[in-house]
């Protein structure tokens, strides 16, 4: 009986309020019915007084009832919905070595069979004129050491083509999906500057003008197909908005062409994340992240410590999280990402101890990202003291870490979190029995 009368209150209560609800709905309806009559008769009064050339006493001399239809179009507030939350972060890639060079293709097929993906490492070399040859005999073995196993060789070089042309023709024959970049430094207009636009112009015709000088340059055993084209270095990111326009009207010429551009090639530690968000920069972003064969970004990633890759994480090295973070934000899909030069100091390489600990780090980090195609150590070439000596000392333990080493990354688009990758990963350097995965300590969890 209790429960019974309990219901039954409810339902009055229920009624009641419903009631209410009812009446305040018809006084709502009525005002702004009224509200719509009022608004409408001002705005015929006020066109009648003003159109037409009749005087404001027409309206009142009128003794005609007016028949006509009274038309309004009201607009209701455009309400967005919130864009979803990214998913969280993914795991770091699982890493795998052995003592042996591995199988690359049973280590693919294992790990699809966890879920996982197969990385490569990615740092590979920057060269240049002078310093060591384009042919030097070590240089190329490593390459052809490589390819021979299937790994991607991601190499940059600035005037001298020939390393390039070397890989390009392995890259052919193997079909490995080598990452090769060439920049023009000189040509045969020796008052034109070659690495940066002229700002002075609007950028559509800057971008035509810089395109003509790079082609007049282009070396023609170079197969634009093939390797990709940097024209531009190390610009003014005061000129962030300028230059997103310049890109845009840079990348529509080399898609017509058939070119695959890179551009910007941002300095260490540029641009900052605002440059990234203003309307044109983003639209230049839509339109790599739509051609991710053909469109990229190019940057640069350096320490600036004598010893030390990861100084001033995230800031230096990995700072390209920060625009694939931007570009999640937006609903941009994550843009070709190559790292055109990387390294410590621009005249240092520390010792191949040293080196190859913070090449283990920083690869392991790039593993994670698809997007990222590879790092270029400056330097091989000549002109900044001995660095290209110093730079040789990797080359045979950059080839040995290459074919016992590669990652399990988890494929997917996940949150970015830079501090995963923080420094102080596992970066043993040691023969194990037999390729395992190793865990990251505790104290990177």
């Amino acid at each position: 009986m209790i429960e019974r009368l309990v219901t039954m209150r409810q339902c009055l209560l229920m009624d009641r309020l419903l009631n209410r609800l009812h009446v305040f709905t018809l006084i709502m309806a009525a005002a702004l019915a009224l509200l719509m009559l009022v608004t409408d008769a001002m705005g015929l009064a006020a066109q009648d007084a003003t159109g037409g050339g009749k005087p404001a006493t027409a309206v009142s001399q009128s003794t005609s009832p007016f028949t006509g239809t009274i038309t309004a179009t009201y607009y209701l507030p455009v309400v967005r919905a919130p864009r979803p939350p990214m998913p969280p972060p993914l795991p770091p890639p699982a890493i795998f070595t052995s003592i042996e060079p591995v199988d690359f293709a049973a280590a693919a097929a294992a790990l699809h069979e966890m879920g996982l993906e197969l990385a490569y490492n990615k740092i590979g070399f920057h060269h240049g004129m002078g310093g060591i040859a384009g042919d030097d005999p070590e240089f190329v073995q490593m390459l052809e050491e490589l390819d021979a196993a299937g790994v991607p060789i991601f190499l940059k070089s600035v005037d001298n083509a020939q390393p390039i042309f070397i890989a390009q023709e392995l890259m052919r024959t193997s079909g490995v999906s080598h990452t090769l970049v060439f920049r023009q430094v000189s040509g045969p207009d020796s008052s034109y500057d070659y690495d940066v636009p002229v700002y002075t112009l609007p950028p559509a015709e800057a971008a035509q003008l810089h395109w003509q000088k790079h082609m007049e340059a282009f070396p023609p055993e170079l197969d634009p197909s093939l390797i990709w084209l940097e024209t531009v270095n190390e610009v003014d990111k005061e000129r962030s908005d300028w230059l997103a326009q310049f890109a845009l009207a840079t990348a529509q010429i080399a898609l017509a062409e058939g070119f695959r551009w890179a551009a910007f090639g941002w300095s260490s530690g540029e641009p900052e994340r605002e440059h990234w968000e203003s309307p044109w920069m983003l639209a230049f972003l839509r339109l790599a992240g739509e051609h991710p064969d053909q469109i990229a970004i190019a940057l640069h990633e350096y320490s600036y410590h004598p010893d030390q890759i990861s100084h001033w994480y995230p800031n230096l090295l990995g700072r390209f999280q920060e625009m694939f973070d931007v570009c999640d934000a937006h609903g941009i899909p994550r843009p070709t990402l190559l790292i055109t030069e990387w390294g410590w100091e621009y005249a240092s390489v520390p010792s191949p101890h040293q080196a190859m600990a913070d090449i283990a780090w920083a690869t392991w980090l790039y593993a994670a990202y698809p997007e990222v195609k590879g790092a270029a150590i400056w330097y091989l070439g000549g002109g900044f003291g001995d660095i290209h000596q110093q730079a040789r000392l990797l080359i045979t333990p950059v080839r040995d870490y290459s074919l016992t080493h590669y990652f399990g990354y988890t494929p997917g688009i996940g949150g970015i979190d830079p501090l995963l990758f923080r420094p102080g990963p596992p970066t043993q350097m040691g023969p194990t029995a037999a390729a395992i995965w190793r865990p990251r300590p505790a104290d990177m969890r």
